[in-house]
């Protein structure tokens, strides 16, 4: 047995522990996805001043997180356009409300997550992304900086590296956004200003299998995650939150190397 099948079978011996349920429900149908990139791209991109750094970074197929930093309404739309491939992110009911963007979040495949649901009912919508081999957008600081001075990058949450502990072949793309606030402001602006300079700066991406056997990363090997396993169900999630957030910390530090200011 090689040291990479090996491995394999030691983490998912802690199936139980890390594993994010899906919802079981299907993904929303994008019908109108292919026609507004291929007709409505080329019509803003020769007036938008953006520029687009490292998408070779990011997978054409198969399971993949981009995980960016969050300071602008347009940030989720900047990824979707870079991105080459249909993009689902996680929205807030109160969203879809509005029946223009209610519209414009259902042809680009926006998945609608109810409050009242909590935490662990939007993990689960995003695993139905990644356990069909699509693509996840998600913003590990959960939530929009509204920081006034640098560095506007807040800490990241554990959720990110959960859905990628649960889907261990998912690729985990740092993506940088620089600009997209002085763009559109939060508050000051209604609609974007695209003469203003945006510019996406996506990293090389690690898998969680890759990164958990890394020495500068988890550090495990098969051996140490088969002795895990053995112990008390406490020991065992204190020993899985320490790896999420070391994790999460080394891909706020990436994002922070890219250039997210």
């Amino acid at each position: 047995m090689s040291k990479a099948t090996s491995l394999v079978e030691a983490w998912q011996s802690l199936e139980e522990h890390w594993l994010i349920p899906t919802t079981g429900q299907p993904l929303p149908k994008t019908p109108s996805y292919s026609f507004l990139r291929m007709f409505l791209s080329p019509f803003l991109r020769p007036i938008m001043n953006a520029k687009m750094l490292g998408i070779h970074n990011i997978p054409r197929k198969g399971s993949v997180i981009l995980a960016a930093n969050h300071l602008s309404h347009v940030d989720p739309i900047f990824v979707i356009a870079s991105a080459r491939r249909t993009t689902h992110y996680l929205a807030k009911d109160g969203h879809f409300k509005n029946a223009v963007m209610g519209a414009a979040m259902r042809a680009t495949g926006q998945i609608e997550t109810k409050r009242d649901k909590g935490g662990q009912g939007a993990l689960s919508s995003a695993a139905d992304v990644l356990s069909s081999g699509q693509a996840l957008g998600i913003f590990p600081e959960g939530t929009r900086s509204k920081r006034t001075e640098k560095p506007f990058l807040l800490p990241g949450k554990t959720g990110t590296a959960r859905l990628a502990a649960s889907y261990p072949d998912a690729v985990v793309v740092p993506i940088a956004l620089l600009g997209t606030r002085k763009m559109m402001t939060p508050q000051d602006h209604k609609v974007p200003r695209i003469w203003r300079r945006i510019t996406l700066c996506a990293g090389q991406g690690i898998t969680w299998m890759e990164w958990l056997e890394h020495v500068n990363g988890g550090n495990m090997d098969a051996a140490s995650l088969l002795l895990l396993s053995k112990k008390e169900e406490h020991e065992i999630r204190a020993s899985l939150s320490t790896l999420y957030r070391k994790f999460t910390d080394q891909l706020m530090g990436s994002l922070s190397a890219l250039g997210a200011p």
